[in-house]
């Protein structure tokens, strides 16, 4: 049973809203709007968690696939009650992938991550340079700001280094990199292959039971015209229990609008 590094806000026997992050992030990447939340609502916990072959869950074993990320989160949270999830990108797949396994999940707020598949890897093109780049830059590095400014000098902005630089891992004496690269692409992989179409579809049918929020970049690259409008007419269908909203950003929603992404949170997960 694989066991991942998570951190709980809150009272640890209220319901509990989980946190997932992206592909080569960690828990950390969400913590502020995890304790916006539960000073908000102090009925819920929030328990942030790191992926599998991501941060302090680094080492944990099995296979690198959207289904097995989603039972991790079950896996490490055993009888626990699970209101809501709030997930990002590829957390947003592992999200959906919840759905699935646990049927009483009350709602799931999902930023800028497609349902559908994306085989050609369309919208994940900063991801897979991003890889790529890591592949090239071996280390190891004196300091995290040595890391920052090398990535920086190979095209990247000072933002995504420095974000990529809390995959770093300090030895005693400096900085290597703390991810297994072939993981990071299985999972990547995985995440691209996986359809969440159907999932959708039936909700829309059913009127529910879950509540589906989709918060996406208004200049992302994620969402294809195509796939707004199959969205779009999915939510008018469903009653209230999807519903889709953009905020003026790209695809790291959470970071480039903190505040309209707080003000929608809160607004979905109500008083009470």
């Amino acid at each position: 049973m694989a066991v991942l590094h998570h951190e709980i806000i809150g009272s640890e026997g209220n319901p509990a809203f989980i946190f997932i992050h992206g592909i080569l992030g960690t828990g950390a990447n969400l913590r502020t709007l995890a304790k916006q939340l539960v000073e908000a609502r102090p009925q819920f916990q929030a328990v942030l968690v790191d992926l599998r072959a991501h941060g302090k869950s680094a080492e944990v074993a099995g296979p690198d696939t959207v289904e097995q990320a989603a039972r991790d989160v079950i896996d490490t949270l055993p009888g626990l009650t699970i209101s809501g999830v709030l997930g990002h990108s590829f957390g947003g797949k592992v999200a959906m992938a919840l759905s699935t396994i646990v049927n009483t999940i009350d709602q799931f707020i999902i930023l800028d991550s497609v349902p559908g598949t994306r085989l050609d890897a369309r919208g994940s093109e900063l991801t897979v340079q991003v890889i790529q780049l890591l592949e090239n830059a071996h280390g190891p590095w004196a300091s995290r700001n040595d890391f920052v400014r090398e990535m920086q000098t190979r095209g990247l902005s000072q933002g995504v280094a420095m974000w990529l630089a809390m995959n770093l891992k300090h030895t005693g004496t400096e900085f290597v990199r703390g991810v297994d690269l072939s993981r990071i692409r299985a999972l990547l992989t995985s995440y691209l292959a996986w359809d969440a179409w159907p999932l959708l579809e039936e909700t829309a049918i059913r009127h529910g039971p879950a509540k589906w929020h989709f918060v996406n970049g208004a200049n992302s690259s994620v969402f294809t015209d195509e796939d707004k409008a199959r969205l779009a007419a999915l939510a008018a269908r469903s009653e209230g229990s999807i519903t889709v909203a953009e905020l003026p950003t790209g695809h790291w929603v959470h970071a480039e609008d903190p505040e309209g992404t707080k003000r929608l949170m809160l607004e979905y997960v109500k008083q009470g």
